[in-house]
């Protein structure tokens, strides 16, 4: 850890552990687990995750399926991050080169990612997602993602979070900013990237939440170290002001699909089988679609690749023994599967191709009812 994150001004605040002989990436990890903040490690020198093992890169497999986490091994990214200090300890003695990433999600953390990339603004009107910005205000200068957090604050008459002395603030070796917050409200909270498609705050700013990860403070890497600023040590609530501009642009997930229990009218033309086994194939249709839809209620951790993987294989059984026809099918799971993740087509492709390859493999026969 960093001198400057050892102390606090603050008595009430608990200060960093002092770093162990198994180096300051080891206590970092261990302070963010006692403040109930999942780690995992990021690979040495990088703020990236640690590479997953060989079998974690083929098409299809997913961190539920992964042995790598029961076996002791990081995997996975954020998705193996943990709290087990033993766990932590075996990682960090094995190998104290990796930085510390801290899994937002379980952590009950949104982190404001504040970066000063060198690119030219944007129109106006992609400045801010939603707000009009009146002509009468000077934007000359305006140049990366604090001049344009600083217009939101203004424009809701808030003080900005770029100078918020109540929460922890850590300044990143690119000379952006990173702004912790604890959300108190049990809302799960969604990532967004800047400026790039889907949900966004503002351009050059990001949202650290569910389905992503941050940096710990104290981290070094071969550009720099995280460091954090002033005297706060522990993330403040999060602001309702900024909670609403969250909710506003997107960052919190879709009410839960209501997916009916019939054949959805679009999945229709894909059941082609005459008898009993229709009804039975149109059944098992709309059972798959139901189980991939119901994952939009859930940001992570529902199983989302292995059940769309698995309803892609069942369909691919039911079209080899032609209950089901195949464009039909795939197009019918490819719109639930974008409505419930909306963003990830490529994946979404990758996992109904690979599936339905393998299903037709397999027939499956339903037979008829008596």
């Amino acid at each position: 850890m960093s001198a400057e994150l050892q102390s606090s001004s603050n008595s009430s605040r608990q200060s960093a552990p002092t770093p162990s002989v198994a180096g300051p990436a080891l206590a970092t990890a261990l302070w963010c687990a006692e403040r109930g903040w999942p780690v995992h490690p990021l690979s040495p020198g990088r703020k990236f995750p640690m590479a997953n093992c060989d079998e974690c890169r083929r098409d299809g497999h997913s961190h539920h399926r992964c042995r790598c986490r029961a076996e002791g091994r990081w995997c996975h990214g954020f998705h193996a991050a943990t709290l087990d200090g033993s766990t932590i300890e075996h990682w960090w003695k094995r190998s104290p080169q990796p930085g510390v990433g801290v899994s937002c999600g379980p952590a009950s953390l949104v982190v404001i990612d504040v970066d000063v990339h060198g690119q030219a603004p944007p129109a106006r009107t992609e400045l801010l997602p939603g707000i009009p910005i009146p002509e009468r205000i000077d934007l000359t200068g305006l140049a990366n993602g604090f001049h344009t957090l600083g217009v939101l604050a203004a424009l809701r008459g808030m003080q900005s979070p770029v100078d918020d002395s109540t929460t922890l603030r850590v300044r990143t070796p690119s000379g952006g900013l990173h702004i912790w917050y604890r959300v108190i409200d049990g809302r799960h909270w969604l990532c967004s990237s800047g400026s790039g498609g889907g949900r966004s705050l503002a351009w050059q700013v990001d949202v650290r939440a569910h389905g992503g990860y941050i940096v710990a403070p104290g981290t070094i890497t071969a550009v720099g170290v995280y460091s954090p600023l002033g005297g706060a040590r522990e993330p403040a609530p999060l602001p309702e002001w900024l909670a609403q501009e969250l909710a506003r642009t997107g960052h919190l997930p879709r009410p839960r699909a209501q997916f009916p229990q019939r054949v959805p009218s679009r999945a229709r033309e894909a059941v082609i089988a005459s008898g009993g086994g229709r009804d039975r194939a149109g059944r098992v249709l709309a059972s798959v679609l139901a189980e991939v839809a119901a994952c939009a209620a859930v940001a992570e951790g529902a199983g989302f690749s292995e059940k769309l993987n698995r309803a892609a294989f069942t369909l691919g059984g039911l079209v080899a023994s032609g209950y089901l026809a195949e464009p039909s099918a795939a197009r019918a799971l490819q719109d639930v599967a974008l409505a419930t993740r909306s963003g990830q087509q490529r994946r979404i492709d990758q996992i109904i191709r690979s599936g339905l390859a393998a299903g037709v493999k397999r027939p499956l026969f339903l037979g008829r009812q008596s």
